[in-house]
């Protein structure tokens, strides 16, 4: 049984309604955060009317705000964001869904504003405004609004979409716009590239690749901003109306040669029944002259070949791009459409592979990910020579992972951080080296044999005679 102090639902009726309202009070004395949810739930007792206009209010203070959003006051204004999206969403729309709808047009009018004015390195508040542009969709077909109206307005914001707040307009629109509602976006959109434009301000042109003819310039693919924004919403319409031929005829011809857009397109004819064009449209991208194809150009290749019936040809392809990347997705494929028994063989071999891979890392990452921690053991003990301590992220997940079961391959994957630290002077790094050399000491205890990496006592005797002289390193060491 609960606690009578335990904070829950039962136990807070029990103080009465009065003590409650004083406490409620109190807490949200010098909060204007919760003096505002205190608000809205009054308002919500009267009406969706009375609630709707507090959150109208509370948007246009936001949007009349001028002061910088600092890192610190972005988790502040994102609950406040969430608190007037969630109140549209839950009270206004169920009781007045075209008013809903007005209210959370008003809330993504208000990305230009605070994004102008704020520092999201974490990307939360946009999370806000694409989640705005799902409900509007759901509001809107709700509402029932007409489909002429819709197309106009989303017409005017895309065009408008400087920091990518309406990314996901279109596609969540797409219901409420219907068919009839889609053709006139598509219309409405292909008018406005036709319209006059001012001559654009100079700028740098953004170098997207290389040819042998030199530099491949982003407006050579996609041509200027407004030509690419109509091509990304014709594209989301294509893919609305279910269209593949339209989606297609909005990728320009050299953009068709690069992996990620033969993929798309490739994805798109599978699933139209087209599997002969989507490998046509695969076969676009030379392969054998680039040693980074994606991995979402490997995956379509190898679903169209078996569309085509070509098992066999895509397995192998399938063992021949796990052998150049050490992908695991590729080798779980492979395994998986071996008969009984034959994968097991298979699996042994694949790990005998990654073990004489020339990069050590990238076959530590595979056992890891995999997961194999004995065989990573086994790798780190065989090559520890060739591990680089620089490599925080996975020497550390490596150590985590191989502590409680391989104590001493764990030791030489911690002693790698421990000694890039020193031998490069990385003064930022002492706090951490000094934490793993006490993580040593203690899995120390565990190790019988330490074999040619040698004992921990040795190895610390050795650091000392190296790096003596770093009394930064050693005042936090144990």
């Amino acid at each position: 049984m609960a606690a009578k102090t335990t904070l829950n639902a039962k136990n807070l009726e029990a103080l009465g309604a009065q003590r409650l309202a004083e406490l409620l009070l109190e807490i949200s004395t010098g909060s204007a955060a919760h003096k505002r949810r205190l608000r809205m739930e009054l308002a919500g007792n009267h009406s969706s009317a009375e609630v709707g206009r507090e959150v109208r209010k509370r948007l246009a203070s936001i949007a009349r705000a001028r002061t910088f959003i600092d890192w610190r006051k972005v988790k502040a204004l994102k609950t406040d964001l969430e608190t007037q999206r969630k109140t549209i969403v839950d009270i206004v729309a169920a009781d007045d869904p075209n008013e809903a709808f007005e209210l959370i047009w008003q809330f993504l009018s208000l990305a230009d504003s605070i994004f102008e004015r704020s520092d999201d390195g974490s990307g939360s508040l946009i999370q806000s405004f694409h989640q705005a542009c799902v409900d509007a969709g759901i509001i809107a077909k709700s509402a029932g609004m007409d489909a002429g109206v819709l197309a106009s307005k989303i017409c005017a914001a895309v065009q408008d979409n400087g920091y990518g707040q309406y990314d996901r307009l279109i596609t969540a629109m797409a219901p409420a716009l219907g068919k009839d509602g889609l053709e006139r976006l598509k219309t409405l959109l292909m008018q406005w590239s036709r319209e006059p434009q001012e001559k654009p301000v100079q700028r740098d042109r953004q170098v997207i690749g290389w040819s042998s003819k030199g530099p491949i310039y982003e407006d050579e693919i996609f041509g200027d901003h407004r030509e690419l924004t109509v091509r990304i919403a014709l594209q989301e319409i294509a893919d609305a109306l279910g269209d593949v031929d339209a989606y297609i005829a909005q990728q320009p011809e050299k953009s068709r040669k690069a992996p990620m857009v033969a993929a798309d397109i490739a994805n798109r004819l599978l699933s139209a029944g087209r599997a002969e064009e989507a490998l046509q449209a695969l076969d676009k991208v030379d392969t054998l002259r680039r040693s980074d194809v994606p991995f979402e150009w490997q995956l379509a290749y190898v679903e169209t070949l078996e569309a085509l019936e070509r098992g066999d040809e895509a397995q192998a392809y399938r063992l021949q791009s796990f052998e150049g990347s050490l992908n695991d997705e590729h080798l779980r494929a492979y395994l998986r459409r071996l008969p009984d028994f034959d994968d097991m063989e298979a699996e042994e071999k694949a790990f005998a592979y990654v073990h004489a891979f020339p990069d050590a890392h990238g076959a530590l990452a595979f056992f890891l990910r995999w997961p194999a921690p004995s065989e990573a053991a086994k790798l780190v003990i065989k090559r520890r020579m060739e591990l680089d301590g620089d490599l925080y992220g996975l020497m550390t997940s490596a150590a985590g992972v191989l502590a409680e079961k391989h104590p001493l391959a764990a030791t030489v994957v911690l002693r790698s951080m421990i000694d890039f630290t020193l031998d490069s002077a990385r003064s930022s790094r002492y706090k951490h080296a000094a934490r793993h050399l006490a993580e040593c000491a203690s899995l120390a205890r565990y190790i019988d044999d330490f074999g040619s990496a040698g004992s921990h006592d040795a190895y610390l005797a050795d650091l000392k005679h190296r790096h003596g002289k770093k009394h930064g390193f050693w005042s936090l060491s144990p």
